[in-house]
């Protein structure tokens, strides 16, 4: 509605939103999301005439066309006054598309803050409420205010579950931002700030769906106090044996000086989540060059592009926008696997990928002619 610009619009306030229909509900990396979305799609399809059935549509269109355009508003035609509101947890449905939505928007007056804290909670809080109702005096009322002098961005830099620290910001991403790769050691299951000679690889068996000892584990622990906070792309060699296809699945996760999983709020109903999330389908692998950055992977979904037998390829997988503090001692995780790594078939308002195409076995290579790596955004 706001992209269509209609005189009686005075400010719109976003919250918790959605941008590509394709790549942030419909599917994940070109993987049928096959829990939230059939939920979701029950709850607003009440009518007494007929209604579009979106699971069946997203079966009909597996790959992102005029269908799926269609649902996707033009940013750009935004130019409204936007208060938006996002959160690291809830990877898999709303923080790709809201901050998407803030970077995109040509309104002059935009403010946008992303929390690391359960949305529906964070929602209710006062500070939110009013928040709220200090954005609609001003653009609503006309009632002179302080709103003008917010800052443009704020940001919580999370330590661990409902522990961290506001931040503000003038922009996002961050400008200061200096990307740093680390390298898998697919033999050593490390990662490594240098480039390695030798060559290695691991491999998983990936027959079972709700198998979770089949995966792949890669290792940093840092040396100093650091920040990542931003985009994280992940480049993988990989090869499928026994198919001509992979669907992969990608956790960044914290681990403390102990050893122990550090969790995170996840969705707005779990404890338990990860930093991060990255979502791959092989055969979707293809690049869009005019929307792809070096930090954040496009990709067209317009075409597969299937395996052939014995066949070792690169892909780039976008991991979702995060911001977590790692202390000196503490470990980043990367594990990547066949099948969701954070899974409740019992609770449906949560991720699931049933419909994978996956068998046999991944194999992941590095080293030598093999770079796979983390790109990571670090903030000095």
């Amino acid at each position: 509605m706001a992209a269509a610009n209609p005189p009686h619009l005075a400010a719109i306030n976003p919250w918790e939103g959605v941008s590509d229909f394709y790549r942030e509900l419909a599917t994940h990396g070109g993987i049928p999301e096959t829990l939230f979305g059939p939920m979701w799609a029950r709850s607003v399809c009440f009518s007494k005439g007929r209604v579009e059935d979106f699971v069946e549509m997203e079966k009909q269109h597996p790959l992102f066309d005029r269908y799926w355009a269609s649902k996707n508003a033009d940013l750009s035609k935004i130019t409204v006054p936007a208060f938006i509101v996002a959160s690291w947890t809830d990877h898999g449905l709303h923080t790709r598309g809201t901050i998407e939505g803030f970077r995109r928007i040509a309104s002059r007056n935009k403010w946008l803050i992303i929390h690391g804290r359960k949305k529906w909670w964070h929602f209710y809080q006062k500070e939110s409420v009013e928040k709220q109702r200090q954005f609609f005096n001003r653009f609503l009322k006309g009632i002179p205010n302080h709103v003008d002098d917010w800052p443009k961005v704020t940001l919580e830099i999370r330590e661990k579950y409902y522990t961290g620290n506001l931040r503000t910001e003038n922009e996002w991403p961050l400008d200061r931002t200096q990307y740093s790769k680390l390298f898998l050691d697919a033999g050593h299951g490390e990662l490594s700030r240098s480039p390695l000679t030798k060559e290695a690889s691991v491999r998983y068996k990936v027959d079972d769906i709700h198998d979770k000892t089949q995966s792949a584990r890669f290792e940093f622990q840092f040396k100093d106090r650091t920040e990542l906070t931003g985009y994280m792309k992940l480049k993988l060699w990989v090869q499928a044996e026994g198919s001509d296809d992979m669907d992969l699945f990608v956790a960044i996760e914290k681990i403390d000086r102990a050893g122990y999983l550090l969790p995170f709020p996840f969705f707005g109903n779990h404890d338990d989540g990860p930093v991060a999330l990255g979502w791959l389908r092989v055969s979707h692998r293809e690049l869009d060059p005019l929307k792809s950055t070096p930090f954040q992977p496009y990709h067209s979904h317009q075409k597969e592009i299937k395996l052939k037998p014995g066949e070792i390829v690169p892909v780039e997988i976008e991991i979702w926008p995060s911001s977590t503090l790692f202390e000196a001692g503490e470990k980043l995780r990367i594990t990547v696997q066949g099948n969701d790594i954070y899974f409740y078939p019992e609770e449906m308002h949560t991720n699931g990928h049933t419909r994978t195409v996956n068998k046999g076995q991944h194999v992941i290579y590095s080293g030598g002619r093999y770079d796979s790596h983390l790109l990571v955004p670090v903030i000095p």
